[in-house]
């Protein structure tokens, strides 16, 4: 058992407070200390670009009180009213709460957090703290720029807000690497008085915002062109000026180094809003490959499941399946797999009722859940991952070694002929039964379907005919500067007759190889960006005087 977590138990009775870093605002940085002790909060006390960062991992119904209230006082006033969060984190311990008090960066160098903890030691509250990364070591790090190399030289940490003239006076005479925790909008204020104190001009800037999150933004300059270097990159002046910026003075900065260590900034979708429709339990694996491409993804359910109108023909095969009619179930789609699954618990039936079963998947997602349900397939396509595929493998039916010589395929009420009638072909009897009916989803929001038929979204991916005709129906046709990206040939037929020009197609019929094309398409344009000699933009930052013709 882990010492921090030995005497935590004993505790719960009196309340508990845990002041938790949750680092600079990538959700990946949390430490696994922090993720035990969110999992078991009952309060969740945090601002909320930090609770952004931290709520999934809460357990559902945490209590999550807002710092900022806008009552009648506050209306008329036009200024919300700040709780104090020192009482928050004092009264909900005292109610036997296990109470997280998360804050940005580290606790130890937030100085909000340490009152609190004053607080609660003076009112005899125990209380532990959890470490996070702080934004001054975390934001160079996804920036590229190292603080110290083999010679070991001295890092100062200089906060703009709170900075005596002493401070500057200090740090400007040294050849130390600076990291200044500031503001955009007084980043050139912060080089002025380093040159003031002594650092030369030329010495190497940089300055990240939003760092660690996919709208991070690095500007390399030195002290004395830092203030040039933001306006003609439009930075400034504008309404965000007011966000954190940190900036990285001295030779580690250079742009050589930087050039070649902005790992986070150089992934091919970096900060790329990627539009996925499809379902959500279709989407979370897809997602995830996504973000580690460093885009964001953007779910849009463009198909609903629904169970089917008439339910019998699915009772009877099921039933049929226990009692010995089937040699084969062939699942076309994970939907196939919940649907069949549903049933089962319906009946008090578990995955031991497949036994002297064969079981077929059309692919890696649809074997997985499988294997989730307790299932191993015994067939699964070793070419292309569809109904063609999986009959490329399938076995015809032999009298002598099949006693059996009938197919369970449950599948979707608009399912392709293909499957039944190639293993009709191969001799087999087939029972095609409706598991579940796919319908139109809802539209998405407003705002949504605005970024869609806007250009807002840098790219989309089209997994299936359906997603492109149920998409174009409920939300519109995607902008003509949005990249569409489709999973084969016949999705891409369907997305060229609706007017749309593809883009990337993928090198096989699955989402993960889908994927990695759009992967693959971003990392060319970005590096042809800069052959070329251009800024690397996203497709959404374009601004085509007119609309370009899609190919019909």
């Amino acid at each position: 058992m882990s010492p921090t977590t030995t005497d935590l138990p004993a505790y719960s009775a009196s309340g508990y407070v845990t002041f938790l870093g949750a680092g600079p605002g990538d959700p990946g940085l949390l430490t696994l200390r922090a993720v035990e002790a969110l999992a078991g909060a009952d309060v969740l006390i945090a601002e909320p670009e930090v609770l952004d960062v931290v709520r999934t991992h809460a357990r559902a119904g945490v209590s999550t009180p807002a710092l900022t209230v806008v009552d009648d006082a506050s209306t008329a006033a036009g200024i919300p009213a700040i709780r104090d969060a020192a009482n928050l984190v004092m009264e909900a311990a005292r109610g036997g709460k296990r109470v997280v008090r998360a804050v940005p960066g580290d606790p130890g160098l937030d100085g909000d957090a340490g009152r609190e903890m004053l607080a609660c030691a003076s009112a005899g509250i125990r209380f532990e703290v959890v470490p996070g990364i702080a934004a001054a070591v975390g934001v160079p790090a996804y920036a590229g720029v190292p603080l110290r190399d083999a010679h070991g030289a001295d890092v100062r940490f200089v906060d703009a807000r709170t900075a005596s003239e002493r401070c500057w006076t200090e740090v400007g005479a040294s050849d130390a690497t600076a990291v200044v925790s500031t503001t955009l909008d007084t980043v050139a204020a912060a080089a002025g008085e380093l040159v003031a104190a002594g650092r030369k001009p030329d010495t190497p800037m940089t300055v990240t915002i939003a760092g660690t999150t996919t709208r991070q933004r690095t500007w390399t300059a030195t002290l004395g062109t830092i203030a040039v270097t933001l306006k003609q990159a439009k930075a400034l002046p504008s309404p965000e000026g007011h966000q954190p910026a940190i900036a990285v003075v001295g030779e580690r900065s250079a742009a050589a180094q930087r050039d070649q260590l902005a790992w986070f900034e150089s992934k091919p979708l970096f900060g790329w809003k990627v539009l996925v429709p499809r379902t959500k339990e279709q989407a979370a694996s897809l997602s995830d490959q996504l973000r580690s491409y460093g885009a964001v993804p953007h779910e849009v359910p463009t198909i609903a499941v629904e169970p089917p109108r008439t339910p019998q023909q699915m009772e009877r095969a099921v039933k049929g399946l226990v009692t010995g009619r089937y040699e084969w179930i062939a699942f076309t789609s994970v939907n196939a797999v919940k649907a069949v699954r549903e049933k089962f618990e319906e009946y008090g039936l578990d995955a031991r009722a497949f036994a002297g079963i064969k079981v077929a998947a059309v692919g890696e997602a649809t074997a997985a859940s499988l294997i989730d349900f307790g299932v191993k397939p015994d067939l699964v396509p070793s070419g292309e991952q569809s109904a063609a595929g999986l009959l490329e493998d399938w076995p015809p039916y032999d009298p002598v070694f099949d006693p059996i010589d009938r197919v369970f395929l449950p599948r979707a009420d608009i399912a392709t002929e293909t499957l039944v009638a190639g293993l009709i072909e191969l001799g087999w009897e087939v029972d095609d039964v409706t598991a579940y009916r796919t319908v139109r989803a809802s539209p998405p929001p407003a705002e949504t379907r605005e970024a869609i038929k806007g250009g807002g979204f840098d790219a989309v991916l089209f997994t299936s005919s359906s997603t492109v005709r149920n998409l174009v129906g409920i939300a519109g046709k995607p902008h003509n500067v949005t990249v569409i990206a489709c999973i084969g040939p016949a999705t891409a037929k369907t997305a060229e007759e609706h007017g749309l020009r593809v883009d990337v197609m993928s090198p096989e019929p699955s989402v993960h190889r889908l994927a990695e094309a759009l992967a693959a398409f971003g990392a060319a344009r970005r590096t042809a960006a800069l052959e070329a000699g251009d800024p690397v933009t996203r497709p959404s930052e374009r601004r085509p005087g007119a609309r370009r013709r899609r190919t019909t």
